[in-house]
């Protein structure tokens, strides 16, 4: 008995590689898309898909095009080839603006271009276009129950771009002492704070700013040095208003003492 299920298996497998074989070579489209078909539905995808490549161009204009279309662009996504599939994606939305399909389809173009994402220190195009994809989603379905998931697809990528800006900013920071960077530092840091008000690195770009005011004015010749410290007090009193208990505290309150012993004895010289 075990031997004949062992052949049945065997039988069985022949023949369902045997048929696929066998549509791949023949000039049959409807054999190649009825198997292309339950091959997809059925979660092969990568068999499918070699179908599909060979119906694609000659299912167009034709009734079954849309459902085609649909299952080509969906197989490049099931694969993790987003690349393909945020282009297939795309061109479907364009196709088929009345399609059933067509809200998951531009779903699952932004959230291809959402995978193809760089981490935060690389060139970050992908990132701004998945961002413009999915509101172009949030903005276009706003009843749709995928627009929590897009928020926060969203937002993750925002975070993205600004860890990227606070990172540039703070790179001038860390070279300062050697290359004189301190001032870039500082306007980096306020171009940052006026550019994203409600970032999660908010409080760190103004330590940062005012650690890079602090060191600027400790580099300083004598004569530059009051009004250097004058100005890094100015950024303390920044990030103190905003986080007067923030996690930078204890530096802190050692940088401004020192600050304030420093201004007193200027104006004890002079």
């Amino acid at each position: 008995m075990k031997n004949i299920l062992v052949l049945l298996v065997f039988a069985i497998v022949f023949c369902s590689c045997s048929t696929y074989q066998d549509a791949l070579k023949s000039d049959d489209i409807k054999l190649k898309y009825t198997l292309a078909d339950s091959l997809y539905q059925n979660g092969s995808y990568k068999k499918a898909l070699k179908l599909y490549e060979q119906i694609v161009p000659l299912y167009r204009g034709r009734p079954q095009a849309e459902r085609v279309m649909y299952a080509y662009s969906d197989i490049y996504y099931q694969l993790g080839d987003y690349y393909l599939a945020g282009y297939q994606f795309d061109r479907f939305v364009k196709s088929y603006p009345q399609s059933s399909k067509n809200e998951e389809a531009a779903f699952k173009s932004a959230e291809s271009y959402y995978q193809l994402s760089p981490s935060y220190y690389l060139d970050q195009e992908d990132t701004n276009k998945a961002m413009e994809k999915l509101q172009e989603y949030i903005n276009k379905y706003p009843e749709s129950e995928r627009q929590d998931k897009a928020n926060a697809m969203v937002k993750e990528l925002q975070t993205k771009l600004e860890k990227k800006e606070f990172e540039i900013a703070k790179g001038y920071n860390t070279i300062g002492a050697s290359r004189n960077t301190f001032p870039n530092a500082m306007k980096s840091f306020d171009n940052f704070i006026s550019a994203y008000p409600g970032s999660a690195y908010r409080e760190d770009a103004m330590f940062w700013k005012f650690d890079s005011a602090y060191q600027y004015a400790l580099g300083s010749r004598q004569d530059l040095m009051a009004e250097r410290l004058a100005k890094a007090k100015e950024a303390y009193e920044v990030l103190e208003k905003y986080y007067p208990s923030g996690k930078y505290a204890k530096e802190v309150t050692k940088m401004i003492e020192d600050i304030n012993v420093r201004l007193q004895t200027e104006e004890t010289i002079n």
